[in-house]
């Protein structure tokens, strides 16, 4: 087997926050078949938003996509973070659908930085017993600046001056926490940090076909993340969902370690209750 999944899965992993978007009916598994060339999404995106109503500020979170034809099922998954914490999740799936669309809203307080990102995944029953999948990943940032010393704004990306500096000193803020978090898991489980390419999970959209991970090559991309996804769903997300603790403190972005040889992966991060867990991808 090319692939093996292991992972260090210590009590259960507990979100709880003001804002929390999902449906109890989201029971459906995403599992990796090799894609169909045949089959493909017409659309899969993400976006965030702001209403930029002074009165009653409100972020909408939206996850769509499209395929071709309609699907044994599809499927949707997305994550949002908001200053490098967790702070909902959207889980939504389809029979014998060609459309998914989900909207969720939060209201907006302070300068926050929400980053979003989801999986789009499509399986696919052929006549003759064969399964297959068509897969796509999508993600979003927005900036909210609100404050008493400058005018309310929103932006994507910074273009002003004053946007440049706001943009980074929240970077600034948010990957300091992060670093934090992620020196005390590297530490904890004895990882090399010299021996891997370290990317938030929420930047996982730069890599692609075009951009594989190091050491890999475009023919096997479309395998390795897809599996990932698998794993990030059956341990990550579905321990989300499934979580009986309640919590106040909100989990941070989890860190994909990618190895330089071309090898594996490992996903590292701790829950709310402060539990830590490793997943290991051999590619």
């Amino acid at each position: 087997m090319k692939h093996i999944w292991m992972f260090a899965f210590i009590g259960f992993l507990a979100i709880v926050f003001s804002y929390l978007f999902m449906s109890s009916e989201d029971m459906a598994v995403i599992q990796y078949f090799p894609i169909d060339e045949s089959h493909y999404f017409t659309e899969a995106q993400t976006t965030i938003t702001t209403s930029n109503d002074e009165k009653n500020d409100q972020i909408s979170w939206n996850i769509s996509s499209s395929s071709n034809e309609p699907m044994y099922l599809r499927q949707d998954v997305s994550l949002l973070y908001v200053n490098g914490r967790l702070k909902g999740v959207v889980n939504k799936w389809k029979e014998n659908a060609q459309h998914l669309e989900k909207e969720s809203t939060l209201q907006s307080e302070d300068s926050k930085k929400y980053e979003a990102i989801s999986f789009h995944h499509g399986e696919i029953h052929e006549d003759n017993g064969e399964i297959k999948s068509i897969q796509a990943t999508s993600n979003d940032t927005l900036y909210l600046i609100d404050s008493p010393h400058s005018k309310e704004e929103s932006f994507q990306e910074p273009q002003t001056n004053e946007e440049k500096e706001w943009a980074k000193n929240l970077d600034h803020a948010i990957q300091q926490q992060l670093e934090a978090q992620w020196d005390e898991l590297l530490s904890y489980y004895q990882i090399p940090r010299d021996k891997y390419i370290h990317v938030p999970l929420t930047g996982l959209t730069d890599y692609s076909e075009e951009h594989p991970f190091p050491g890999t090559t475009a023919a096997n991309f479309d395998r390795i993340l897809g599996q990932l996804w698998e794993g990030l769903y059956k341990n990550y997300v579905i321990g989300i969902e499934d979580s009986e603790t309640k919590h106040p403190i909100q989990s941070y972005i989890p860190l994909l370690l990618l190895d330089k040889n071309g090898k594996h992966l490992i996903v590292l991060y701790e829950d709310d209750a402060g539990n830590k867990h490793q997943l290991i991808q051999y590619y």
